[in-house]
Protein backbone atom coordinates (compact mmCIF):
# COMPACT_ATOMS: atom_id res chain seq x y z
CA UNK A 1 0.00 0.00 0.00
CA UNK A 2 1.24 3.22 -1.20
CA UNK A 3 0.34 6.44 0.56
CA UNK A 4 0.10 10.09 -0.39
CA UNK A 5 -0.48 13.72 0.59
CA UNK A 6 -1.89 16.62 -0.96
CA UNK A 7 -0.60 19.61 0.12
CA UNK A 8 -3.03 21.85 -2.19
CA UNK A 9 -6.48 21.04 -3.16
CA UNK A 10 -5.99 18.19 -5.79
CA UNK A 11 -8.32 18.24 -8.59
CA UNK A 12 -10.57 15.18 -8.14
CA UNK A 13 -9.83 13.83 -11.87
CA UNK A 14 -5.95 13.26 -10.25
CA UNK A 15 -6.91 11.78 -7.51
CA UNK A 16 -9.28 9.07 -9.50
CA UNK A 17 -5.60 8.06 -10.82
CA UNK A 18 -4.89 6.41 -7.77
CA UNK A 19 -5.68 2.62 -7.67
CA UNK A 20 -6.91 0.71 -4.08
CA UNK A 21 -3.14 0.48 -3.62
CA UNK A 22 -2.70 4.35 -2.62
CA UNK A 23 -4.09 5.57 0.50
CA UNK A 24 -4.32 9.20 1.46
CA UNK A 25 -2.93 10.36 4.89
CA UNK A 26 -3.38 14.13 6.45
CA UNK A 27 0.56 13.92 7.70
CA UNK A 28 2.82 14.63 5.39
CA UNK A 29 5.46 12.93 7.26
CA UNK A 30 3.90 9.63 6.45
CA UNK A 31 3.42 10.01 2.93
CA UNK A 32 5.53 8.02 0.12
CA UNK A 33 4.81 10.79 -2.44
CA UNK A 34 3.31 14.35 -2.00
CA UNK A 35 1.59 16.43 -4.33
CA UNK A 36 1.63 19.98 -4.59
CA UNK A 37 0.57 22.92 -6.60
CA UNK A 38 1.59 26.29 -4.72
CA UNK A 39 2.09 25.67 -1.19
CA UNK A 40 5.74 26.73 -0.20
CA UNK A 41 8.02 23.73 0.77
CA UNK A 42 11.34 25.32 1.97
CA UNK A 43 10.60 25.10 5.16
CA UNK A 44 9.29 21.32 5.59
CA UNK A 45 11.02 18.87 7.24
CA UNK A 46 10.59 15.20 5.07
CA UNK A 47 9.92 11.92 6.32
CA UNK A 48 11.78 9.16 5.16
CA UNK A 49 9.48 7.65 3.96
CA UNK A 50 8.81 9.98 1.17
CA UNK A 51 9.84 8.95 -2.33
CA UNK A 52 8.52 11.77 -4.96
CA UNK A 53 6.93 15.15 -4.80
CA UNK A 54 4.67 16.05 -7.86
CA UNK A 55 3.85 19.80 -8.58
CA UNK A 56 0.65 20.05 -10.23
CA UNK A 57 2.42 22.55 -12.67
CA UNK A 58 5.47 23.59 -14.51
CA UNK A 59 7.06 26.08 -11.89
CA UNK A 60 8.76 24.38 -8.86
CA UNK A 61 10.43 27.36 -7.12
CA UNK A 62 8.03 26.05 -4.24
CA UNK A 63 10.13 23.30 -3.89
CA UNK A 64 13.59 23.15 -2.62
CA UNK A 65 15.02 20.96 -5.23
CA UNK A 66 18.05 20.42 -3.78
CA UNK A 67 17.59 19.38 -0.74
CA UNK A 68 14.77 17.06 -2.57
CA UNK A 69 17.91 15.64 -4.35
CA UNK A 70 20.16 14.56 -1.81
CA UNK A 71 17.79 13.34 0.41
CA UNK A 72 16.85 10.75 -2.76
CA UNK A 73 13.10 12.29 -3.65
CA UNK A 74 12.36 12.76 -7.22
CA UNK A 75 10.44 15.97 -7.90
CA UNK A 76 8.58 15.83 -10.91
CA UNK A 77 6.66 18.96 -12.85
CA UNK A 78 3.79 18.67 -15.71
CA UNK A 79 5.03 20.54 -18.63
CA UNK A 80 2.81 20.95 -21.14
CA UNK A 81 -0.21 20.14 -18.99
CA UNK A 82 -1.58 23.63 -18.55
CA UNK A 83 -0.22 24.91 -22.07
CA UNK A 84 -3.59 25.54 -23.66
CA UNK A 85 -4.52 27.25 -21.31
CA UNK A 86 -1.99 30.14 -21.31
CA UNK A 87 -1.95 29.95 -24.56
CA UNK A 88 -5.56 31.00 -24.85
CA UNK A 89 -4.70 34.07 -22.16
CA UNK A 90 -1.39 35.13 -24.58
CA UNK A 91 -3.83 35.74 -26.85
CA UNK A 92 -6.21 37.04 -24.49
CA UNK A 93 -3.45 39.51 -23.52
CA UNK A 94 -2.32 40.39 -26.86
CA UNK A 95 -6.10 41.69 -28.18
CA UNK A 96 -6.42 43.88 -24.94
CA UNK A 97 -3.46 45.20 -25.54
CA UNK A 98 -4.47 46.06 -29.17
CA UNK A 99 -7.80 46.93 -28.69
CA UNK A 100 -8.44 49.17 -25.32
CA UNK A 101 -11.38 46.93 -24.17
CA UNK A 102 -10.90 47.54 -20.66
CA UNK A 103 -10.76 51.08 -21.30
CA UNK A 104 -13.91 50.39 -23.30
CA UNK A 105 -15.98 48.61 -20.31
CA UNK A 106 -14.96 50.39 -17.91
CA UNK A 107 -16.36 53.56 -19.86
CA UNK A 108 -19.56 51.64 -19.90
CA UNK A 109 -19.62 50.97 -16.08
CA UNK A 110 -19.25 54.92 -15.70
CA UNK A 111 -21.86 55.57 -17.42
CA UNK A 112 -24.45 53.08 -16.61
CA UNK A 113 -27.09 55.08 -15.78
CA UNK A 114 -27.12 57.48 -19.01
CA UNK A 115 -30.31 57.34 -20.52
CA UNK A 116 -28.58 58.10 -24.01
CA UNK A 117 -25.80 56.13 -23.43
CA UNK A 118 -26.15 53.84 -27.05
CA UNK A 119 -25.85 58.01 -28.87
CA UNK A 120 -23.24 58.94 -26.45
CA UNK A 121 -21.03 55.47 -26.99
CA UNK A 122 -20.99 56.15 -30.78
CA UNK A 123 -18.94 59.65 -29.68
CA UNK A 124 -17.08 57.76 -26.77
CA UNK A 125 -15.87 54.68 -28.48
CA UNK A 126 -13.60 56.44 -30.78
CA UNK A 127 -11.06 57.27 -27.43
CA UNK A 128 -10.97 53.27 -26.95
CA UNK A 129 -10.30 52.33 -31.49
CA UNK A 130 -7.00 50.35 -31.39
CA UNK A 131 -5.16 47.98 -34.17
CA UNK A 132 -5.50 44.29 -35.34
CA UNK A 133 -3.28 41.48 -34.88
CA UNK A 134 -3.52 40.67 -38.51
CA UNK A 135 -0.17 41.51 -40.45
CA UNK A 136 1.59 42.14 -37.43
CA UNK A 137 4.90 40.62 -36.12
CA UNK A 138 4.66 38.47 -33.39
CA UNK A 139 8.32 37.44 -31.63
CA UNK A 140 7.53 34.34 -29.54
CA UNK A 141 11.04 33.98 -27.57
CA UNK A 142 11.18 29.90 -26.06
CA UNK A 143 9.76 26.89 -27.83
CA UNK A 144 8.37 25.03 -25.69
CA UNK A 145 5.19 23.19 -24.84
CA UNK A 146 3.19 26.83 -24.34
CA UNK A 147 6.06 29.01 -27.07
CA UNK A 148 4.56 26.55 -29.86
CA UNK A 149 0.67 26.98 -29.45
CA UNK A 150 1.01 30.08 -29.10
CA UNK A 151 3.46 30.68 -32.18
CA UNK A 152 1.06 28.30 -34.28
CA UNK A 153 -2.33 30.13 -33.21
CA UNK A 154 -0.84 33.31 -33.80
CA UNK A 155 -0.66 32.29 -36.96
CA UNK A 156 -4.04 31.22 -37.35
CA UNK A 157 -4.78 34.79 -36.47
CA UNK A 158 -2.98 36.20 -39.68
CA UNK A 159 0.30 37.28 -37.45
CA UNK A 160 3.89 37.11 -39.13
CA UNK A 161 5.19 35.03 -36.22
CA UNK A 162 9.14 34.99 -35.29
CA UNK A 163 10.66 32.14 -33.63
CA UNK A 164 13.65 31.93 -31.11
CA UNK A 165 14.86 28.90 -29.17
CA UNK A 166 18.31 27.75 -29.12
CA UNK A 167 17.50 24.64 -27.32
CA UNK A 168 14.11 24.00 -29.05
CA UNK A 169 13.30 20.25 -29.14
CA UNK A 170 12.87 17.74 -31.98
CA UNK A 171 9.19 17.67 -30.89
CA UNK A 172 8.77 21.04 -30.30
CA UNK A 173 10.17 21.65 -33.87
CA UNK A 174 7.74 19.19 -35.52
CA UNK A 175 4.99 20.73 -34.19
CA UNK A 176 5.86 24.34 -35.22
CA UNK A 177 4.07 25.73 -37.97
CA UNK A 178 6.24 26.14 -41.22
CA UNK A 179 5.70 29.75 -41.92
CA UNK A 180 7.21 30.87 -38.54
CA UNK A 181 10.42 32.58 -38.95
CA UNK A 182 13.44 30.95 -37.54
CA UNK A 183 15.19 33.86 -35.80
CA UNK A 184 18.69 32.91 -34.69
CA UNK A 185 19.13 35.65 -32.04
CA UNK A 186 16.86 37.68 -29.47
CA UNK A 187 18.39 40.32 -30.81
CA UNK A 188 16.37 39.35 -34.18
CA UNK A 189 13.26 39.65 -32.45
CA UNK A 190 13.28 42.89 -30.45
CA UNK A 191 14.28 44.59 -33.28
CA UNK A 192 11.66 43.33 -36.30
CA UNK A 193 8.59 42.10 -33.74
CA UNK A 194 5.28 44.51 -32.44
CA UNK A 195 4.48 41.70 -30.28
CA UNK A 196 7.11 40.37 -28.10
CA UNK A 197 5.92 37.06 -25.83
CA UNK A 198 8.16 35.29 -23.55
CA UNK A 199 8.08 31.84 -22.70
CA UNK A 200 11.37 30.38 -21.49
CA UNK A 201 12.15 28.85 -17.45
CA UNK A 202 13.77 31.15 -15.28
CA UNK A 203 17.18 30.39 -14.35
CA UNK A 204 20.33 31.88 -14.00
CA UNK A 205 20.72 32.58 -17.92
CA UNK A 206 17.09 33.95 -18.16
CA UNK A 207 16.66 36.31 -15.20
CA UNK A 208 16.79 39.72 -15.99
CA UNK A 209 16.78 39.09 -19.93
CA UNK A 210 14.13 42.04 -20.67
CA UNK A 211 16.07 44.78 -19.01
CA UNK A 212 16.66 48.39 -20.09
CA UNK A 213 19.64 46.65 -23.15
CA UNK A 214 16.64 44.75 -24.39
CA UNK A 215 13.99 47.00 -24.95
CA UNK A 216 16.37 49.63 -26.76
CA UNK A 217 16.81 46.99 -29.14
CA UNK A 218 12.78 46.75 -29.54
CA UNK A 219 10.79 48.71 -32.16
CA UNK A 220 8.87 52.18 -30.05
CA UNK A 221 5.57 51.31 -29.23
CA UNK A 222 6.32 47.60 -28.78
CA UNK A 223 3.68 45.22 -26.63
CA UNK A 224 5.25 43.22 -24.16
CA UNK A 225 4.40 39.80 -22.93
CA UNK A 226 5.08 38.11 -19.93
CA UNK A 227 3.34 34.69 -18.84
CA UNK A 228 6.67 32.62 -17.90
CA UNK A 229 7.96 34.29 -14.51
CA UNK A 230 8.07 37.93 -13.42
CA UNK A 231 12.00 37.64 -12.22
CA UNK A 232 12.27 37.03 -16.75
CA UNK A 233 11.94 41.16 -16.96
CA UNK A 234 13.20 44.13 -14.92
CA UNK A 235 10.09 46.11 -13.74
CA UNK A 236 11.70 49.43 -13.86
CA UNK A 237 13.58 49.04 -16.92
CA UNK A 238 9.96 48.41 -18.05
CA UNK A 239 8.31 51.01 -16.14
CA UNK A 240 10.72 53.68 -17.74
CA UNK A 241 9.99 52.38 -21.17
CA UNK A 242 6.41 53.01 -20.29
CA UNK A 243 6.55 56.08 -19.38
CA UNK A 244 8.96 57.09 -22.55
CA UNK A 245 6.15 54.96 -24.98
CA UNK A 246 9.11 52.96 -25.69
CA UNK A 247 7.09 50.12 -24.54
CA UNK A 248 3.11 50.76 -25.64
CA UNK A 249 1.56 47.89 -23.14
CA UNK A 250 3.33 45.74 -20.44
CA UNK A 251 1.35 42.50 -20.24
CA UNK A 252 1.69 40.09 -16.97
CA UNK A 253 0.29 37.63 -15.47
CA UNK A 254 2.58 38.13 -12.14
CA UNK A 255 1.45 41.12 -9.76
CA UNK A 256 3.94 42.73 -8.09
CA UNK A 257 4.18 46.03 -5.68
CA UNK A 258 6.33 47.61 -8.69
CA UNK A 259 3.96 46.94 -11.27
CA UNK A 260 0.43 46.67 -10.31
CA UNK A 261 -1.18 50.26 -11.25
CA UNK A 262 1.27 51.38 -13.43
CA UNK A 263 0.08 53.36 -16.35
CA UNK A 264 -0.03 51.31 -19.71
CA UNK A 265 0.58 47.87 -17.68
CA UNK A 266 -2.30 45.23 -18.28
CA UNK A 267 -1.85 43.12 -14.78
CA UNK A 268 -3.59 39.97 -14.61
CA UNK A 269 -3.86 38.06 -10.91
CA UNK A 270 -1.97 34.81 -12.11
CA UNK A 271 -4.74 33.41 -14.06
CA UNK A 272 -2.65 31.75 -17.09
CA UNK A 273 -3.13 27.99 -15.61
CA UNK A 274 -6.26 28.94 -13.40
CA UNK A 275 -8.70 26.65 -15.62
CA UNK A 276 -11.08 23.72 -14.91
CA UNK A 277 -9.25 22.26 -17.87
CA UNK A 278 -5.38 23.04 -17.10
CA UNK A 279 -5.70 21.86 -13.10
CA UNK A 280 -7.64 18.23 -14.15
CA UNK A 281 -4.40 17.68 -16.65
CA UNK A 282 -1.93 18.94 -14.20
CA UNK A 283 -3.34 16.42 -11.71
CA UNK A 284 -3.74 13.58 -14.14
CA UNK A 285 -0.84 14.06 -14.95
CA UNK A 286 1.00 14.53 -11.60
CA UNK A 287 -0.76 11.39 -10.30
CA UNK A 288 0.35 9.17 -13.49
CA UNK A 289 4.13 10.13 -12.89
CA UNK A 290 3.96 9.18 -9.26
CA UNK A 291 2.16 5.97 -10.26
CA UNK A 292 4.35 5.24 -13.11
CA UNK A 293 7.67 5.98 -10.73
CA UNK A 294 6.48 4.33 -7.27
CA UNK A 295 5.39 1.25 -8.95
CA UNK A 296 7.63 0.99 -11.95
CA UNK A 297 10.73 3.00 -10.95
CA UNK A 298 10.54 5.22 -14.23
CA UNK A 299 11.26 8.93 -14.38
CA UNK A 300 9.37 10.97 -16.20
CA UNK A 301 9.48 14.64 -16.58
CA UNK A 302 11.98 14.97 -13.19
CA UNK A 303 13.49 18.64 -12.10
CA UNK A 304 16.03 17.21 -10.05
CA UNK A 305 16.97 13.77 -11.41
CA UNK A 306 17.39 12.43 -14.82
CA UNK A 307 14.41 10.55 -16.58
CA UNK A 308 15.12 6.90 -16.74
CA UNK A 309 12.69 4.23 -18.10
CA UNK A 310 12.87 0.21 -18.35
CA UNK A 311 9.14 -0.24 -19.09
CA UNK A 312 6.72 -2.46 -16.61
CA UNK A 313 8.63 -3.98 -14.27
CA UNK A 314 7.50 -7.63 -15.10
CA UNK A 315 8.15 -10.91 -13.16
CA UNK A 316 11.91 -9.23 -11.92
CA UNK A 317 13.22 -7.68 -9.34
CA UNK A 318 13.79 -4.10 -10.05
CA UNK A 319 16.43 -2.68 -7.97
CA UNK A 320 16.42 1.59 -7.93
CA UNK A 321 19.79 3.45 -7.14
CA UNK A 322 19.77 7.34 -6.58
CA UNK A 323 23.24 8.59 -6.26
CA UNK A 324 25.38 11.28 -6.87
CA UNK A 325 27.66 11.34 -10.51
CA UNK A 326 30.55 10.45 -10.48
CA UNK A 327 33.05 7.71 -11.95
CA UNK A 328 32.65 3.76 -10.82
CA UNK A 329 29.01 3.38 -9.09
CA UNK A 330 27.96 1.25 -11.80
CA UNK A 331 31.14 -0.86 -11.29
CA UNK A 332 30.54 -0.65 -7.45
CA UNK A 333 26.46 -1.95 -7.87
CA UNK A 334 27.50 -5.07 -9.84
CA UNK A 335 30.11 -5.92 -8.27
CA UNK A 336 28.33 -6.38 -4.78
CA UNK A 337 25.44 -8.11 -6.65
CA UNK A 338 28.00 -10.45 -8.46
CA UNK A 339 29.52 -11.23 -5.33
CA UNK A 340 26.41 -12.31 -3.46
CA UNK A 341 25.76 -14.49 -6.85
CA UNK A 342 22.63 -12.43 -8.35
CA UNK A 343 22.33 -12.32 -12.06
CA UNK A 344 21.40 -8.51 -13.47
CA UNK A 345 18.67 -9.38 -16.35
CA UNK A 346 19.03 -5.31 -17.81
CA UNK A 347 20.32 -1.99 -16.21
CA UNK A 348 19.89 1.78 -17.03
CA UNK A 349 21.98 4.26 -15.88
CA UNK A 350 21.18 8.05 -16.45
CA UNK A 351 22.50 11.02 -14.88
CA UNK A 352 21.64 14.92 -14.95
CA UNK A 353 23.86 17.50 -13.58
CA UNK A 354 25.39 16.34 -10.16
CA UNK A 355 23.04 13.52 -9.55
CA UNK A 356 22.52 9.76 -11.43
CA UNK A 357 19.69 7.37 -11.06
CA UNK A 358 20.24 3.41 -11.82
CA UNK A 359 17.81 0.60 -12.50
CA UNK A 360 18.54 -2.66 -11.97
CA UNK A 361 16.35 -5.43 -13.20
CA UNK A 362 17.68 -9.17 -11.65
CA UNK A 363 16.03 -12.67 -11.97
CA UNK A 364 16.43 -14.01 -8.66
CA UNK A 365 16.20 -12.79 -5.11
CA UNK A 366 18.31 -9.93 -3.48
CA UNK A 367 19.28 -10.50 0.59
CA UNK A 368 18.86 -7.81 3.03
CA UNK A 369 22.56 -7.92 3.33
CA UNK A 370 22.91 -7.15 -0.62
CA UNK A 371 20.51 -4.26 -0.31
CA UNK A 372 22.12 -2.90 3.02
CA UNK A 373 25.75 -3.08 1.11
CA UNK A 374 24.00 -1.05 -1.98
CA UNK A 375 22.64 1.33 0.52
CA UNK A 376 26.50 1.92 2.25
CA UNK A 377 28.08 2.91 -1.15
CA UNK A 378 30.04 5.97 -0.70
CA UNK A 379 27.09 8.86 -2.62
CA UNK A 380 24.33 6.62 -2.49
CA UNK A 381 21.34 8.65 -1.73
CA UNK A 382 18.71 6.13 -1.77
CA UNK A 383 17.86 2.50 -2.54
CA UNK A 384 14.78 0.99 -3.77
CA UNK A 385 13.76 -2.40 -4.15
CA UNK A 386 10.41 -3.62 -5.89
CA UNK A 387 9.36 -6.75 -5.98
Amino acid sequence: MYQYHCLNQISEEGIREFTEEYAPVSRAEEADAILVRSAAMHEMEFGNKLKAVARAGAGVNNIPLDRCAEKGIVVFNTPGANANGVKELVIAGMLLASRDIIGGINWVQENEEDGNIAKDTEKAKKAFAGCELEGKKLGVIGLGAIGVLVANAAVSLGMDVYGFDPFVSVDSAWRLNRSIHHAKTADEIYKECDYITIHVPANESTKGMIDGNAISLMKKGVVLLNFARDVLVEEEAVIDALVSGQVKHYVTDFPTPVIAGVKGAIVIPHLGASTEESEDNCARMAARQIRNYLEHGNIKNSVNYPDCDMGLKGKNIRILLLHHNIPNMLGQFTKILAEDNINIADLSNKSKGGYAYTMIDIDSEITLEAVEELRAVKDVLKVRVIK
